[in-house]
């Protein structure tokens, strides 16, 4: 593994935090600043809609899918260095401990001190948490083949239970916000303690395994000793093979973001595995890496920026320095104040990483 490989990485896990920490409000000001068909597009991508495919549908597989990219390489160089399997696994449920307990701080209201506000499962690390675990697993026990033969079966167990299972009052087979399969469970089994939002968690938790599996896959071909141009090229072809997949099985399995559907599992991995594909071809089949600094600073310290943008709201510290701008800049000082906390997050990353500061889990 070199230096260009972890780059490359880290590149398009920063490109995938920006939109997470505020560069999708940033866009979406600019309907309100400028509207027109163009911003009303741009704002409709960072939109999730019932039923449709939009850009935001992406952000968080993506974060699923890098985190499975680095797994093979990270065990082996720890199982090289002589760690046991036994400590390896100690090390896996230590991650993904804290992993949950960082999603109960962040999005679970457990700081509130409230067990009526207080959500067992919700968000982004949730998922990481259990797509990471069962990944892990399926990474320690048993070959390639098994994992892509289990990663399936979990995708066609996922189909068959929402397709055949009834719901009381509802039937088998609903697709809809309020009468599905997977969010009866979740309701069932989590009562008050649920998201309460239509994201669904328990059934779901099948293919956010498959979510990660997806980057497992990929990380084994990025990080395989094969020759650069034919990793851009099995990269390239399962993506696209996944994106075929995901559409024609949408005919039947609706891809829909907050069940995270096996369709949605498909077609979101194709777009993560052309993206680390086009990220591999420019950084390190072209040698072009300075353009990605800016992605590499915020995929350094993903988690850290994470959890911090979650608990803090940078608008308002930036908003201390900008504050004047409001009567210059009028519709368009939400723009201004948005991208000011960008900004700013980028800067105290920056900071970290010229510090070598490097937040790990």
């Amino acid at each position: 593994m070199n230096a260009q490989r972890v780059s490359c990485v880290d590149a398009l896990r920063g490109f995938d935090m920006l939109w997470i920490v505020g560069g999708g409000e940033v866009l979406v000001s600019l309907q309100k600043a400028a509207p027109s068909a163009l911003t009303a597009n741009l704002a409709g991508q960072f939109e999730h809609v019932w039923g449709e495919f939009h850009f935001f549908d992406l952000i968080m597989p993506l974060f699923l899918f890098v985190v499975g990219v680095v797994m093979p390489i990270a065990f082996a160089k720890r199982i090289k260095k002589g760690m046991q399997k036994r400590d390896l696994y100690v090390h896996v449920l230590k991650r993904a401990a804290a992993l949950y307990i960082l999603g109960l701080i962040t999005q679970g209201n457990i700081l509130a001190l409230d067990i009526a506000t207080l959500k067992l499962l919700t968000g982004a690390l949730h998922a990481i948490a259990i797509g990471y675990l069962f990944s892990a697993i399926l990474l320690l026990e048993v070959n390639n083949a098994w994992q892509i033969v289990i990663t399936g079966c979990l995708l066609l167990l996922y189909w068959l239970m929402m397709a055949l299972v009834p719901v009381p009052g509802q039937g088998a087979g609903v697709f809809t916000p309020t009468g599905n399969l997977a969010l009866y469970v979740d309701d069932k089994v989590l009562g008050h303690f649920q998201e309460g939002a239509g994201w669904t968690y328990i059934i779901s938790s099948m293919t956010f395994v498959c979510s990660v599996m997806l980057g497992v896959f990929a990380g084994k071909i990025l990080f395989s000793g094969t020759k650069p141009g034919r990793k851009v090229l099995a990269l390239g072809v399962t993506g696209i093979a996944c994106l075929l997949g995901g559409k024609v099985w949408g005919i039947w399995l609706p891809v829909i973001h907050h069940l995270w559907t096996s369709s949605l599992v498909l077609l979101a991995g194709g777009w993560c595995f052309l993206l680390l594909a086009l990220f591999f071809l420019i950084m390190d089949v072209w040698g072009r890496q300075k353009w990605a600094f800016p992605f590499i600073v915020m995929g350094a310290n993903s988690i850290a920026v994470y959890v911090a943008t979650q608990i803090f709201d940078f608008k308002v510290i930036a908003l201390v320095f900008v504050k004047g701008l409001a009567q210059w800049t009028g519709a368009w000082f939400p723009t201004v104040l948005a991208l000011s906390a960008l900004i700013l997050i980028w800067w105290i990353l920056y900071w970290m990483y010229r510090k070598k500061i490097f937040i790990k889990i």
